[in-house]
């Protein structure tokens, strides 16, 4: 059970977990004697105190046996041995201190489920965030500063900022997940990665302990961050705070944005939003009628020297400068240059107009899946001697 106060003096008890109410000590003897009334089964007693001491009382959001098949984009109906949202850094705390949780075999900690394949059902605890608020934190003339809660969806979050006029995140529209994840995975879309925006980011340990990371910390590449190295499953991300700018700097130079956007006449956050949602609905399947999470694949990074004797085989390789020394090709147009576009095995498939994605056709299990993108990634590089490698997190039933 959790039992929360209203107002700034909210407080969680939970079995084993009862801080000390410092700014009203008298009443702690109340809050005692209310967790052993919970734990004694006289909730509705203790409910009817509750109420009348203006607080709420409600269950911990614990279920077992849960289907995950609402938490993850590829349509996978597996089961979850015990799933857990939290709504506070204090619920999630107290989570972390449950027996649930110190004795779980194993746990995982999703967002919107939008780059997770599962193998079969998790025999473990899946956690969840509900932590969707958000507040300016600080602003100047030039720019303001915005803590996100990890729950917070995405691209909720691009709209309201282009409808306040901060700049710095449009190009990153329609990118499915939720904030917490854009920090671990370091998103990005049409030039432009979230790293170019976060100022830091808090993270709570499995102890309970709270650490916030610097930018710096983070240690950004492209698609990874320190949350996917060395630090990967020993902290949960609870907050993001992003630094937007109040006169913005287009970036357009990536495939057709600036025509599109231009067609509109001068550019503005909403153009560029649009022009991007416009480009991605064309290219990209819903999620909703044919099971996907977005782009499977990384754009792989190769030696300019490699390139260059590629491109003398192959003239329509297209590419993008990382450094002097390397380049990016897009994995869409390697994949459909192998002949895979819109070519299926079993009930999975690659997408027919953006190769990059790979779709459950229906029915599909997380194994068909990676079959598939096994397949894919064989004969890449067979035919250039190029390694692409997953975007997408499997998640095995092991």
């Amino acid at each position: 059970m959790v039992f929360v106060g209203k107002g700034k003096h909210n407080f969680v008890i939970v079995q084993h977990f009862c801080p000390i109410l410092t700014q009203y000590p008298h009443i702690f003897p109340v809050v005692r004697a209310v967790d052993w009334f919970i734990r004694s089964f006289f909730c509705t007693f203790t409910a009817k105190m509750c109420n009348r001491r203006r607080l709420v009382f409600r269950p911990m959001k614990r279920y077992e046996n849960y289907s995950l098949l609402a938490h993850n984009t590829f349509g996978m109906d597996v089961r979850a041995v015990l799933f857990f949202e939290y709504d506070t850094v204090e619920e999630l705390r107290a989570f972390l201190l449950t027996d649930d949780f110190i004795h779980c075999d194993r746990y995982l900690h999703i967002g919107s489920g939008s780059n997770l394949l599962f193998a079969g059902d998790y025999k473990g605890v899946v956690m969840h965030s509900a932590m969707r608020t958000l507040e300016v934190v600080s602003e100047t003339d030039d720019h303001v500063l915005v803590r996100v809660g990890s729950g917070y969806v995405w691209d909720d979050f691009v709209a309201h900022c282009v409808a306040q006029g901060w700049a710095g995140v449009e190009n990153l529209t329609a990118i499915p997940g939720e904030v917490g994840a854009s920090a671990v995975q370091n998103i990005g879309a049409y030039g432009v990665e979230v790293r170019d925006v976060i100022v830091q980011v808090e993270a709570m340990a499995l102890d309970g302990s709270v650490r916030t990371f610097t930018n710096e910390e983070c240690q950004y590449g492209y698609r990874d961050s320190v949350f996917k190295r060395e630090l990967r499953g020993q902290y949960i991300v609870t907050h993001v705070t992003y630094r937007l700018d109040k006169t913005p700097t287009y970036r357009l130079d990536y495939g057709d944005l600036r025509s599109r956007v231009e067609a509109c006449g001068e550019p503005t956050l909403q153009a560029v939003r649009d022009a991007v949602a416009a480009i991605r609905d064309s290219k990209l399947p819903d999620p909703s009628v044919l099971g996907n999470a977005g782009s499977f694949f990384t754009n792989p990074v190769i030696p300019r020297v490699q390139y260059e004797a590629l491109k003398a085989q192959y003239p329509t390789m297209p590419s993008y400068p990382v450094s002097e020394a390397l380049v990016k090709v897009p994995a869409g147009w390697l994949i459909d240059s192998a002949g895979w576009k819109g070519r299926s095995l079993g009930r999975a498939a690659v997408h027919d107009r953006q190769a990059l994605v790979l779709v459950n056709l229906g029915g599909a299990t997380g194994q068909e899946v990676m079959a598939l993108a096994e397949r894919v990634c064989e004969e890449v590089y067979n035919r250039y001697g190029i390694r692409i490698t997953p975007e997408v997190n499997f998640i095995s039933c092991d």
